[in-house]
């Protein structure tokens, strides 16, 4: 089976589309270290496909992500983020990246997303969060 040629990506980091996934990301950003979990809710793709691979967990689904989040405690949420990368390709995908440091450890986070945008707006449809170390 052969597949139909794809036109070839060519608009990386639009710059309007980049100032929206630079904003929902400091939205998601900030609600993570707030636990605000409804905004964390809305800003996943609601469909069993969306997944997350956290540093102690594997979640398959939007609903394995959103009771893992209603169940995890809301201690030493905050962190410092110590490199960041986004990249938007042509107007509706997105992946961003950061490594992040928490209080008292040495240890370098990182947390990668693939973002989306859907008719409701941006939503991560994967997300990865990993320690070095």
């Amino acid at each position: 089976m052969q597949l139909a040629p794809r036109p070839a990506m060519t608009a990386i980091n639009l710059p309007a589309v980049l100032a929206e996934v630079e904003a929902v990301f400091a939205q998601y950003q900030q609600a993570l270290v707030s636990n605000d979990v409804p905004v964390l809710d809305l800003l996943f793709w609601n469909s069993p496909h969306t997944l997350r691979y956290g540093a102690g967990e594997n979640l398959y689904g939007y609903d394995a992500i959103r009771d893992f989040r209603k169940a995890r405690p809301a201690v030493n949420l905050e962190r410092e983020i110590t490199a960041t990368s986004i990249t938007t390709f042509d107007q509706d995908f997105a992946v961003t990246n950061v490594e992040f440091k928490r209080a008292g450890s040495e240890r370098i986070g990182r947390q990668s997303q693939t973002w989306v945008r859907m008719p409701e707006g941006w939503r991560v449809v994967a997300a990865h969060v990993s320690l070095m170390g």
